[in-house]
């Protein structure tokens, strides 16, 4: 059976470098863009179609709105298997120059050569980290350990579970708190979940609609009687 590829990203030993974000550019050959002004460090509000990894500073208040603690991380594509309109965490983007949707590809011309991702070689903290993805999950799962006892508590894997609702992501994330903290959210749902309810729905307004269509068309032809 063969084994998954996938990417684990160490937030606790993200710099806010953004040489990932640099190597990616440069090995994709994506087009510069203009920064935009966000408040913060971060240079663009989200991914784009000319960058797929995207370096995020988050401000973590405390309740009397004084900020608590700065967080930093490398985000990308998450690996769910479900693109454009359809992705949880919104990472798709639509290039309107060439008509086609684009994101991270985890480098694949690189893997076909033995290169891995361009971002996790230029990582200079080995925060961003690719492998098999069950050896990634042995390392991940010992470095939360490893923080819980440095006094880091709220530290906690994101993605990793393969028992969750996303079925595990082939991109998954060590927080050093609330996902929501991260731009994450907090219970991602695959759009597979809603196709249920959505039917029932769909099927529900189509009986209203049939039904009031019947009760109007009875309607006119009792005045047409009279």
């Amino acid at each position: 059976m063969a084994r998954t590829l996938a990417m684990f990203t160490d937030v606790s030993l993200c710099i806010g470098c953004r040489a990932c974000q640099v190597a990616c550019k440069q090995w994709n050959q994506l087009a510069p863009e203009e920064p935009e002004w966000t408040g913060t460090y971060q240079n663009h509000h989200h991914f784009t179609d000319k960058s797929y990894r995207l370096v995020r500073f988050f401000e973590e208040t405390d309740d009397k709105g004084q900020i608590k603690q700065w967080h930093m991380m490398s985000d990308v594509c998450k690996r769910c298997r479900y693109c454009v309109s359809a992705c949880p965490f919104g990472v798709v983007a639509f290039n309107h120059d060439t008509g086609t949707a684009t994101k991270c590809t985890f480098c694949n011309d690189r893997i076909h050569n033995g290169l891995g991702p361009a971002c996790a070689k230029a990582c200079p903290t080995q925060s961003i980290k690719f492998g098999f993805r069950d050896e990634l999950a042995v390392v991940a799962k010992k470095r939360v350990d490893e923080l819980k006892t440095l006094g880091y508590k709220d530290a906690r894997l994101y993605g990793e579970d393969t028992a969750g609702d996303l079925g595990g992501l082939n991109a998954f994330f060590l927080l050093l708190g609330k996902p929501s903290i991260y731009g994450l959210p907090e219970k991602p749902k695959l759009p597979q979940k809603n196709v249920v309810v959505d039917s029932l729905l769909s099927i529900g307004s189509a009986l209203i609609v049939g039904l009031g269509a019947l009760v109007a068309f009875r309607g006119r032809g009792g005045q047409g009687d009279a």
